[in-house]
Order: C-alpha cells, then sequence, then structure tokens
C-alpha cells in the first residue's frame, strides 16, 4: 500500500527505544516544570540564566506583527536598531535577524555558495558533533562537505590541507549542545588563517554565559567571519542573528531564501529581545551563580562517583550507552520528581545515549544534592 512506510517507520522507533513523545507542560521555568498536576525540580532548561520569567509584557510599545518577509513591509525601525546594537556589541560590521538558530544556521550555509559559478570550488569543514542545523544546511547547499572528528585540528590540517579548493569554510559551535565541551577556537581560528579559510561559529550556548561580560566566544579573543547567536537560550526569548561583515549580509539579504521568504521576525519578539539582551548584558551575578552551580554539581557529582563527560559549561551529559538505559534512567528521575531529557541516536552517536543534564543559575545548591543523589540511585 502507498505510505505503508510512514507506519513502519513509525513502529520501528518505537521498537528501537528511539520514539520521541511531547510532554505538554502548564508551567515552566528555569527550576521548575508542572506536568498533569505534578511538580518537577527542571535540569532540562537552556534558560541558563533564569531570564525567560523575567519578560515584562506591560513594557512592550510594539503591537502588531510584522505582517510580511523583511524585504517587502516587514524590516521596521526596531529590527535596524536592534541590528545596529548587536552589530556594534560584538564588534562585527551589520546583523541580520532571523526566527530562531536553526533558520539562521542551515540558510546561512544552503546560502553561501550558492553563486559560485563552479561548484566544485568551494568546501565546509565541520565538526563531527556540530548540531543537525549546520550539517542540514550544508548537505542542502553546493559546497563539498568534509567532517573532522571532534576537536581535533590535527584532523582538521589534515582535511584542510588535502582540499584542493579556493574557497573553504570552517564550522564549529562555540559550546557543543549535547557535550557541553568548547571548540578549539584559538588552534581553529590559526588554521583557518594558515589556509586561507573563513571560520563560522554557531555560538548558541556559549552566548550569555561565557566570558567576563558574557559575550560568549569572542570573549577569547576570536572573531570568526560569521557568528551565529540565538535569543532563545540564555537571553530566555525567541530569535537569532547572523553577524558578518557588510558585505557578507548584503549577500545574504540578496540570496537567502529563509530571509527573503519568511515572514519577518516580528517586532514583538525584537521588542522583548532588545529588554532581554539588557538584563543578560547586566547579568554578572548570575553567571557567577551559574558557575557556582556548575563546579559544586561537578564536586557532588565527583563525590558520588557519576561518570560525567568532561565540561566546564552549564551542559553536563551522563553518557549511559543504549537508548533503553537512557530511557529507564528518565523515568527513575521523573519518578523521584526531577526532569532530565534522555537524548538518543540520531541526535546523538549510537551508544552514547545519555542524560543531557543543564544546570542554571536559578538551581539552589538543595536542588543540585536532590539531583546527585537520585542520579547516585539509577537502576541503569
Amino acid at each position: 500500500m502507498a505510505f505503508d512506510f510512514i507506519s513502519a517507520s513509525l513502529a520501528a522507533r518505537k521498537t528501537e527505544n528511539l520514539f520521541r513523545s511531547r510532554t505538554c507542560f502548564e508551567q515552566v521555568s528555569a527550576t521548575k516544570l508542572v506536568a498533569d498536576g505534578v511538580d518537577y525540580l527542571n535540569f532540562a532548561s537552556n534558560d541558563y540564566l533564569g531570564l525567560a520569567q523575567s519578560i515584562d509584557v506591560e513594557k512592550f510599545s510594539a503591537k502588531s506583527g510584522s505582517g510580511s518577509s523583511a524585504l517587502v513591509t516587514g524590516h521596521t525601525q526596531l529590527h535596524e536598531q536592534f541590528e545596529q546594537r548587536l552589530a556594534k556589541l560584538l564588534g562585527y560590521e551589520s546583523a541580520l535577524l532571523f526566527g530562531s538558530g536553526f533558520a539562521a544556521n542551515s540558510s546561512v550555509l544552503k546560502c553561501l555558495f550558492s553563486q559560485l559559478t563552479k561548484a566544485d570550488d568551494a568546501a565546509v569543514f565541520h565538526d563531527k558533533l556540530n548540531h543537525a542545523s549546520l550539517i542540514d544546511g550544508s548537505l542542502s547547499g553546493t559546497a563539498k562537505l568534509h567532517r573532522f572528528n571532534h576537536n581535533d585540528t590535527n584532523h582538521l590540517r589534515a582535511r584542510l590541507e588535502k582540499a584542493r579548493v579556493v574557497n573553504k569554510l570552517i564550522v564549529t559551535e562555540g559550546v557543543f549542545s549535547m557535550d557541553g565541551d568548547t571548540a578549539a577556537l584559538e588552534e581553529i581560528s590559526r588554521l583557518a588563517k594558515a589556509h586561507n579559510a573563513w571560520l563560522m561559529v554557531d555560538d548558541a550556548h556559549a552566548f550569555g554565559v561565557i566570558g567576563e561580560r558574557g559575550l560568549g566566544s569572542i570573549e577569547k579573543g576570536i572573531k570568526p567571519d560569521i557568528l551565529i547567536i540565538t535569543f532563545g537560550k540564555a537571553m530566555g526569548c525567541q530569535g537569532a542573528a547572523v553577524l558578518a561583515s557588510k558585505t557578507v549580509i548584503e549577500y545574504l539579504i540578496q540570496f537567502n531564501r529563509e530571509y527573503i521568504y519568511s515572514t519577518n521576525l516580528s517586532p514583538i519578539f525584537v521588542e522583548v529581545a532588545q529588554q532581554q539582551l539588557d538584563k543578560l548584558i547586566a547579568a554578572n551575578e548570575a553567571r557567577t551563580m551559574l558557575l557556582n552551580n556548575i563546579l559544586y554539581f561537578k564536586q557532588q557529582a565527583n563525590k558520588a562517583s557519576l561518570a560525567l563527560i568532561e565540561s566546564d559549561t552549564a551542559i553536563q551529559p551522563l553518557i549511559l550507552g543504549s537508548a533503553e538505559n537512557a530511557m529507564l534512567a528518565q523515568q527513575f528521575l521523573k519518578q523521584h520528581g526531577i526532569w532530565v531529557s534522555a537524548i538518543r541516536p540520531p541526535t546523538v552517536p549510537v551508544n552514547t545515549a545519555r542524560l543531557r543534564i543543564t544546570l542554571t543559575a536559578a538551581h539552589t545548591h538543595n536542588d543540585i544534592d536532590k539531583l546527585v543523589a537520585t542520579l547516585k540511585e539509577l537502576p541503569c
């Protein structure tokens, strides 16, 4: 029968413990979830600074949506001012707003080499643990796709040396979303310069929390040719931005189909992002609290002999191997009033299914103590 593959695919997902379900929450905050009337301690949020609950809707002056794409009537003074502010803050000539980080990442990589008359004269070099949005963008693009072993700069160097193309782009994440470790940006940047390559960094999980000012990977003294930041993590709202030279941004405006044909980010969301950016910049105390919570969790986890992946960020993965083990662990924690996401293939490599524990500035040491004590009792 036609389309029988749909039911077969769903059945296979269930058999392999890879079926994904949505939970409808009645209340969500950085540290608390309510589902079906039950309270859970939340260790699955990307709201690292606890800013998502601080949005004051009464202060909005924008009262409508954008109404159209940016190239029709959807680009307002709010959009223009916010793009200019982000560019100045992060040290770039220009910025371009998108509705999500996924849209920004994938569309830039689809678009970047689209106007090359010689399609085989470009190559993109991806860290093997790059986010799906980055990989999907390159799979849909025209440049040759090369993947180097995670954070392995020697492997990257070998890939770059073998590539006989003029246009080379290295793509990495600032903080890797599933492992929580940081990219070797200093060495990657040196390699980019040595091989006349550009560097693109997705800083979704670094912006707001990494660096003394919370500006992310650029505080390491590295300025990627293309920088992507998202507003849905530490800023606690909605949207994303691409930062680059004026020439690159103009190119994206001309040729990025996602930007050209999508209704622009609502002015309401832009105004929210403006307010949240103010709070993020001023959140030095929250960043200190987050760092303290990360250190405390790692100390307590070490005492409990929990085999965490090495990470100094808010993302603290606990590898459990099989998808079945990860689901069993998630259910065990849920039964004890704790919500942690079980991450399974294809999001992570086979046999590396895990609990992705995320810490925030809003957690208390008592919260962390409860989590560690429960993790210590996991049946798998």
